[in-house]
C-alpha cells in the first residue's frame, strides 16, 4: 500500500468499515465512500472529514480516486454484485480488496488479539478491548459494535503494542487474519449459505485456530467447544466450567452486580466486580478477562477494567428499569436468542418476559426455524416481525410464520412495526425485550415512548 494513498469504501456504513475508514484516515490516508443510507455512523464519518455519498453512480466518486495506481478500494460481501460504483471500479483496473483482506494487513503491522465465534465475539472484543486501553498497555481495536464507555467502534492509540479484532467467520473472512493471540467463543452451526453444513463450520474454525498456533500464537477457547478443535491440546480454556484454565469462582449476583474470583493459570485473582446483568455478559467478561491478562495486563488493573466496564450497545443494554425493564439486544442465532433470554430469566427472576423478535435473514429463518421456536418458547410471550432481509432477496415459503407454527398459537403473534407499537401502548409488561440484527435496533426510542 506505500503507493495507494487514497482508499476508497463501498460500504463505508458498515460497522467493519467504519472502523477501517477512520484508522486509515487516522494514520494520514485521503478516505471516502458510498453507502446507500446515511445514518448515525456515516454522520459521525462526516463529522471526522470522510466523505460520504450516498447515491450510486460512478460520477459521485471524487477525482481524487479516479487513479488506479493510487486508489485502493474495499468492499464488503454485504453489497449486492449489480452496485454500479464497485462495478465501476472493478472494470477500470482498480485493486479491490474485501474488508477482512485490509483487516489482514492491519494485523500483519501490527499484533493482533483476534476473537471469533458465531456468537460472543462483539462483546468480547470491546470488554477485551476496555480492559486494555484503561490499562496502562493500551490499544487499537476494531469492533463489531459501539462501546458503551467509548461510544465508538474503534481505539486508537499510536504506541500500543496489541490491536483487538472481531473476527467474523462469514465469508470465512477471518482466515484471512494473522493474530498473535486468538479466542474462539463457540461454533454453532450458522451462515449456512455459506458454508452449506456445521463440519465445514468446525473446519473454517480449525484453520483459523492453526494459522494463530502456527505462527506461535496463543489460542483460547470456550470449555464448551474444546472437543472440535484438533489442537486443543495447544490452546488454554475459559468458561464457567471448574475444569477450564480460565473460570470464576466464588460468584454472587447481588443487585444486578456480579462479585466473583478468578481463577487463572498463574493463580487467584481476587475481589471482582462486573457491574453489568446476564449470564452471557458475565461469561464473556470472563473471556476477555483470560485474554487481557495473557496480553499482561495487571490484577489491579484487571480489578479496575471490570468494574469499569459499561458493556456493548445492543448487547443486553438495559433501557428501562420503571415502569418496565426494558433490554435490547442484537441475538439473530437461536443460541444468542435462549441466552438473552435465559439471561435476563437469572436476572429478573419471577417476572414475565415478553419478546418482540425480528428475524434476520431468509436463509438464517429456512434453517433454523424449528430452532428459533425452541428458543423464543423460553418467553412467556413472543411478538414475531416480518423478516429482515439484509443482503437477501425473499425465498418462497419463508417467512415469521414458519417460527410461529412450532409455537404454542396462545404464546405467540406475528405482527408489523405498527401493530407492536400499538401492543405495547395497550399493556402492562413486567420485562420486555426487542431482540434481532435487523432495524429493530433503530426503533428503540419509539419502543421506549411505547412502554412508559
Amino acid at each position: 500500500m506505500n503507493r495507494q494513498k487514497n482508499i476508497y469504501f463501498v460500504g463505508v456504513g458498515g460497522i467493519g468499515m467504519s472502523a477501517l475508514a477512520r484508522f486509515y484516515a487516522f494514520r494520514g490516508y485521503n478516505v471516502a465512500g458510498y453507502d446507500l443510507t446515511k445514518t448515525k455512523l456515516t454522520r459521525a464519518l462526516e463529522t471526522e472529514g470522510i466523505s460520504v455519498s450516498y447515491t450510486d453512480i460512478p460520477e459521485t466518486v471524487s477525482a481524487a480516486f479516479a487513479d488506479p495506481e493510487t486508489t485502493l478500494v474495499v468492499y464488503t460481501p454485504a453489497i449486492p454484485p449489480d452496485n454500479a460504483i464497485l462495478n465501476h471500479f472493478k472494470q477500470n483496473g482498480f485493486e479491490l480488496v474485501k474488508r477482512a483482506g485490509l483487516l489482514g494487513k492491519v494485523t500483519q503491522m501490527m499484533k493482533g488479539i483476534a476473537v471469533a465465534g458465531t456468537h460472543g465475539k462483539t462483546s468480547i472484543s470491546t470488554f477485551t478491548a476496555h480492559l486494555l486501553y484503561q490499562s496502562k498497555q493500551k490499544c487499537n481495536a476494531f469492533l463489531g459494535g459501539i462501546s458503551a464507555n467509548y461510544k465508538t467502534n474503534l481505539l486508537l492509540h499510536e504506541d500500543a503494542p496489541y490491536t483487538v479484532i472481531e473476527a467474523d467467520e462469514y465469508d470465512r473472512s477471518f482466515l484471512q487474519l494473522s493474530p498473535s493471540m486468538a479466542l474462539i467463543s463457540s461454533i454453532d452451526a450458522d451462515h449456512l449459505d455459506i458454508y452449506g453444513t456445521h463440519e465445514k463450520i468446525i473446519e473454517a474454525f480449525n484453520q483459523f485456530a492453526n494459522i494463530t498456533l502456527d505462527n506461535g500464537g496463543t489460542v483460547v477457547v470456550h470449555q464448551s467447544v474444546k472437543h472440535l478443535i484438533n489442537r486443543a491440546d495447544h490452546c488454554l480454556t475459559y468458561g464457567l466450567d471448574p475444569q477450564a484454565d480460565f473460570y470464576p469462582i466464588d460468584v454472587q449476583y447481588v443487585d444486578s452486580e456480579y462479585l466473583f474470583s478468578l481463577n487463572t493459570p498463574q493463580g487467584l485473582v481476587s475481589d471482582l466486580r462486573l457491574r453489568l446483568p446476564g449470564t452471557y455478559n458475565f461469561e464473556n467478561a470472563v473471556a476477555a478477562a483470560s485474554l487481557a491478562l495473557l496480553a499482561g495486563i495487571s490484577n489491579q488493573e484487571l480489578t479496575a477494567g471490570l468494574s469499569s466496564l459499561k458493556g456493548v450497545e445492543r448487547r443486553f443494554e438495559v433501557h428501562l428499569l420503571q415502569p418496565v425493564v426494558y433490554i435490547d439486544d442484537y441475538a439473530h442465532h437461536p443460541a444468542e436468542v435462549e441466552a438473552c433470554i435465559m439471561s435476563a430469566r437469572a436476572a429478573y427472576p419471577n417476572k414475565k418476559i415478553v419478546v418482540a423478535f425480528q428475524p434476520h435473514l431468509f436463509s438464517r429463518t429456512r434453517d433454523f426455524y424449528s430452532a428459533f421456536s425452541a428458543s423464543l418458547s423460553l418467553a412467556d410471550f413472543v411478538f414475531l416481525l416480518p423478516i429482515y432481509p439484509a443482503r437477501e432477496q425473499p425465498l418462497e415459503g419463508v417467512s415469521s410464520q414458519l417460527v410461529a407454527d412450532e409455537m404454542d398459537p396462545d404464546r405467540v403473534r406475528v405482527v408489523t412495526k405498527e401493530l407492536l407499537l400499538e401492543a405495547l401502548a395497550e399493556n402492562q409488561f413486567e420485562v420486555f425485550i426487542s431482540m434481532g440484527a435487523g432495524d429493530i435496533g433503530h426503533w428503540i426510542e419509539e419502543i421506549k415512548e411505547r412502554l412508559n
